[in-house]
């Protein structure tokens, strides 16, 4: 049966094929090339062949053109709203407009950037550190070709696939200096952070001829794994929103009044968006809906379950109580810990990365904070910076060639890699925001005055409130 249904879509492909092929001036590519381009397609292989004749399928491929943008808008649902509404019910309701508008602000920001050369920083050729500028303003970045980032994928549904991971990751440290960084400063801040971090750092991580591209560059220095972002998102926005919120200091009355979430509900909400979004990131960074993306599919789901539960089992031990606090906490750090690792490992290992994505991050958000007495309003660093440094480390351990056979070539030091991965990044973060942020303060300052941050962000800065009304 399963033969039977294979020859039947050969041959509807090959009738269309057939029908195409009438026009009297073009040259007919032979029945076998014309096979073999059906069988590129559900492979998600480059397309082959040995005459001139062009492809009879040359653009993208419908059904992974059609993952591909569903996994785009996924992407973008995780910032708007899904992390708009999970920080935003951290904070206190006189700061929730204020981190809203740093979500929205950062998504047109950054888009722009993204438009004009970030993009082309990232992913046109040049070299391990940086790309050149042969896309900027989207030059050639269309949707009838493709190339730039997939055999089978629009030139820019893959563009703007990227252009939301680019958006998300400096909002994840908005919730390190919630409720006390001017907006005008959180934009320049971040304008100059994606210069001098990002589109550097994605560029050697994702890109063919990157420093530490281990699938596609053979000549990578650094032969890291990273399927959909532990590196270049979690880490780098993690360790960098812990040295930004200490250089801008802790809140007005931070361990001396009390500061909880206004609104669990709210956080609730944004979880469970940030939850669904999270399957366009790490499947969709398949490239492909293929047997890497349900795996990746599969093992973001354990991972992500599992690290809920056993971060509110750990509450409930410690603290006598399993709070939704824990649960949503637990979720996205399963998320953060499983991403670079999603699309290379096992069930096995992604119940492993479950397990410890619900105890360390945990605990640093529970004594590490407390230990070094940070001010990381919305626990940042402890799930970002930690989980993302996990991660890299966990993809290491566990990348399994039965899980994807790109391992396999990579295996041997492959531990190594990860480390030398994590330090690079680590030290280009650490070093950057330091710079940056006191650029920032020098030229426009950090921080509202004390009597704008005692009243709130949202009137001072945005002229509206959340709520009106007892």
């Amino acid at each position: 049966m399963k033969h039977l249904f294979v020859t039947l879509a050969l041959l509807l492909g090959l009738s269309a094929f057939v029908f195409d092929a009438g026009a009297a001036d073009t040259p007919v590519r032979p029945l076998e090339e014309r096979v073999a381009d059906i069988e590129a397609y559900m492979n998600n292989v480059a397309r082959g062949g040995n005459t001139n004749a062009p492809s009879s399928i040359p653009g993208p491929g419908p059904g992974h053109n059609a993952w591909q943008m569903t996994s785009t808008a996924l992407v973008l649902f995780m910032t708007l709203p899904g992390l708009a509404l999970f920080y935003g019910g951290l904070v206190r309701r006189k700061n929730i407009l204020s981190v809203m508008a740093q979500c929205l602000g950062i998504a047109g920001l950054v888009t722009i950037l993204w438009w004009v050369c970030g993009y082309s920083l990232t992913f046109a050729a040049g070299n391990p550190f940086i790309g050149g500028l042969d896309f900027m303003f989207f030059k050639g970045v269309n949707g009838g070709e493709v190339g730039q980032g997939s055999n089978w994928i629009s030139n820019n549904v893959w563009a703007i696939f990227q252009l939301t991971f680019a958006i998300i990751t400096p909002a994840l440290i908005v919730g390190a200096i919630a409720e006390r960084m001017k907006f005008s400063a959180v934009l320049l801040f971040v304008t100059l952070w994606m210069f001098v971090v990002y589109f550097p750092l994605a560029h050697m991580v994702w890109a063919a001829d990157g420093l530490m591209c281990g699938p596609l560059n053979a000549n990578a220095g650094i032969k890291a794994l990273d399927f959909a972002g532990g590196t270049v998102v979690h880490m780098s926005s993690g360790w960098s929103a812990l040295v930004l919120c200490i250089i801008l200091g802790k809140r007005i009355g931070f361990g001396r009044e009390p500061m909880p979430p206004h609104s669990m509900v709210l956080c609730m909400v944004g979880t469970g968006m940030l939850w669904v979004g999270w399957y366009g990131f790490n499947a969709g960074s398949a490239l492909a809906a293929d047997g890497i993306a349900a795996q990746a599919f599969t093992t973001t789901t354990l991972a992500a379950a599992t690290a809920s539960f056993v971060w509110a089992v750990c509450e409930w031990i410690i603290k006598g109580k399993p709070s939704i606090l824990g649960f949503c906490s637990g979720v996205v750090a399963g998320l953060v810990v499983v991403t670079p690792a999603c699309g290379f490992i096992t069930t096995s290992g992604a119940m492993v990365i479950g397990i410890v994505a619900g105890v360390v991050p945990f605990l640093a958000c529970w004594k590490l904070k407390q230990l070094l007495g940070y001010d990381d309003a919305l626990d940042t660093f402890g799930v970002h910076g930690v989980g993302g440094t996990l991660g890299a480390l966990m993809t290491g351990l566990l990348a399994s060639k039965e899980a994807n056979p790109l391992v396999e070539g990579l295996s041997s030091g492959l531990l190594m890699a990860q480390i030398k991965a994590i330090a690079l990044t680590l030290v280009l973060s650490v070093v950057a925001t330091v710079v940056i942020a006191f650029i920032v303060k020098a030229v426009i300052g950090l921080r509202p005055s004390e009597e704008v941050e005692t009243a709130g962000l949202d009137l001072a800065e945005h002229g509206e409130e959340g709520y009106h009304g007892a």
